[in-house]
């Protein structure tokens, strides 16, 4: 990783962070530390090749009826009173390597995150947050599993993006779950997918107060404990890493 990505106590500049990296943070501090001041960064996954085509599609889907300042079907159908959005920035705010940004004073940090899509209420003209998500398992989608806080956090850290845009952002945010059926008598070169709108209520105000930590954990001249609660520093520590050579050096 390049000296320039990693976190400089000493640097004035506006310190960049993604909202991905926000959520690796909440996931484990330490492991957030190893990657943004250290440069040691996690195994990569596999990539999410079919996810990413799901989005893609979706987007080009969408994108027809917002030339057309229509409702998408599955909007009308949801009864929802909404079209989609074509806000001028709109491509940049869906490029994952430009996205939605704003720099946050008290932190000094460059905050940004790539928005699937963005829906007008018309109604109340706010913007209504929108994320693309796909799988595939037998029972019915939702948003109840542990796990997809961190769907939940994604939601609202958009939505605090788009409001330090000084856009009106309603605090619904709605999720497109594309679940990928598996009850069909043959594959014959195509998956079906069963689609369905799922709401959140977002609450940002876990913003401010995450900025802070992450600020002190990183500005820390060594990384945080290893609680035993991370796969990742379970599996170094019995590998014999230990804590040589994760101190920074006044």
């Amino acid at each position: 990783m390049a000296a320039r990505k990693l976190f400089d106590p000493d640097s004035a500049k506006p310190f960049a962070l993604s909202r991905s990296k926000v959520e690796l943070f909440q996931d484990c501090p330490r492991c957030f530390y190893l990657d943004r001041r250290l440069g040691i960064a996690r195994p990569p996954g596999f990539p999410f090749n079919l996810n990413s085509a799901v989005d893609a599609l979706l987007k080009t889907e969408f994108d027809r009826y917002r030339a057309q300042g229509r409702p998408h079907p599955l909007i009308t159908g949801a009864g929802i009173n909404a079209v989609p959005h074509p806000h001028p920035q709109l491509e940049d705010w869906r490029n994952n390597f430009r996205g939605v940004r704003t720099v946050h004073e008290q932190s000094n940090f460059e905050l940004f995150g790539a928005i699937d899509d963005l829906w007008r209420d018309l109604g109340t003209g706010e913007l209504i947050v929108v994320d693309y998500k796909s799988t595939s398992k037998a029972t019915e989608v939702s948003l109840d599993a542990d796990w997809q806080i961190s769907y939940k956090r994604q939601m609202e850290f958009y939505q605090w993006l788009l409001r330090r845009q000084g856009l009106a952002v309603a605090r619904r945010g709605w999720f497109v779950y594309c679940n990928g059926r598996r009850d069909l008598p043959a594959f014959e070169g195509r998956l079906e997918f069963t689609i369905k709108l799922l709401p959140y209520d977002g609450d940002d105000g876990w913003i401010d107060a995450t900025l802070a930590a992450i600020r002190r954990t990183l500005s820390a001249a060594a990384p945080p404990p290893n609680t035993g609660e991370c796969e990742y520093c379970v599996f170094a520590e019995k590998a014999g890493g230990g804590e040589a050579g994760l101190r920074i050096e006044d």
